[in-house]
């Protein structure tokens, strides 16, 4: 039995032959992309290198920037009747809802039995199966797979996709999600991918929550930040958050991840589940109430990094490089 890309075995029938016939299927699928933003934009570039792709936003200059890549646009909704598989990358489960279903605007009316939609959104997980509920009725099949890493990845190409829905629909279409992301893990039955994402989301905001607090208490107690930030890079209490986050701080830029308060609802989604099934989640909680402060004092559009600013309006201090210093942020 051969090992799939995406970390659970093929079932014993997709043998050489059966791995080529998908592949040669694939390269003749026709795909559609809605949602060209932060993310969504480097992604639907990269699939369109192999694939054919059309590509629908609101924003125009994202719209006219992915076309010259070499993807087609579309003109109307209707153009997408004729795609197999349609991707979506969208702010919120509000948003995917209405591009699907709105009465006037929503694409699931104009796309041909069967279709697949792949939602890479970071949604809520009981929106994401009200959605295969609304699909199913409909005829199209679906499988949520949100992405985890920063715009740069999502450029590589290299970002981690946790995909949840029917193993064989996913089976057909790896080779061309392995554009856009290059570990591709197959989590279980629907929702199941965004359940894993927001495990990962809420670790890397507890993280960045931890750095907001003790940073700032370091400069309190004397200590220079630039070194305390080589320490924490360099030792044990390193994680993804402290290696992206800390040289920004250091330079008092706010400005290179999701805005918070596009985020926010990641930790509404987990206190969510903890209230839900009695789960107790202290350090998640702690960490939420430092999120929202920094949202109820006004750093909503600046990233995660920006929560320090909560602590070092309250310590009366700053955690910046000595060049930096004094300069209003």
């Amino acid at each position: 039995m051969g090992g799939s890309p995406f970390g659970t075995p093929y079932p014993a029938k997709h043998d050489v032959l059966s791995r080529h016939v998908i592949r040669n299927e694939v390269d003749l699928m026709k795909f559609g992309f809605v949602g060209l933003g932060q993310m969504g934009a480097p992604m639907a570039i990269n699939l369109a290198q192999k694939h054919d792709v059309l590509v629908y936003d609101q924003n125009k200059t994202a719209f006219t920037n992915v076309m010259r890549s070499g993807a087609k646009g579309a003109d109307n909704l209707e153009q997408f009747a004729d795609v197999d598989v349609l991707i979506t990358c969208l702010p919120t489960g509000n948003i995917v809802n209405n591009v699907l279903f709105d009465l006037k605007l929503g694409l699931a009316q104009h796309l041909k039995a069967d279709t697949l939609i792949v939602d890479t959104s970071t949604i809520e997980y009981n929106a994401t199966l009200k959605i295969r509920n609304r699909l199913q009725s409909a005829s199209l099949r679906f499988l949520d797979a949100p992405v985890s890493g920063m715009k740069q990845r999502a450029k590589d190409g290299s970002l981690t996709m946790m995909v949840g829905g029917d193993a064989e629909d996913l089976a057909k279409i790896q080779d061309a999600l392995s554009t856009m992301a290059s570990k591709i893990l197959y989590m279980g039955d629907v929702g199941a991918g965004q359940l894993t994402k927001l495990i990962n989301q809420l670790l890397f905001d507890i993280n960045a929550a931890a750095l907001a607090e003790i940073l700032p208490l370091s400069v309190k107690l004397g200590i220079d930040p630039e070194q305390v930030a080589e320490v924490v890079n360099s030792g044990t209490g390193r994680s993804y958050a402290s290696e992206f986050f800390i040289p920004y701080i250091l330079r008092g830029d706010f400005s290179n991840g999701y805005p918070m308060q596009a985020a926010y609802k990641d930790l509404i989604s987990g206190a969510m589940i903890s209230a839900e099934h009695s789960i107790p989640t202290p350090v998640l909680a702690a960490a939420t109430t430092t999120y929202q402060q920094s949202l109820l004092q006004g750093f909503g559009e600046k990233d995660k990094g920006g929560m320090i600013l909560v602590y070092e309006r309250l310590l009366g201090v700053k955690f910046r490089a000595a060049s930096v210093q004094g300069v209003k942020v």
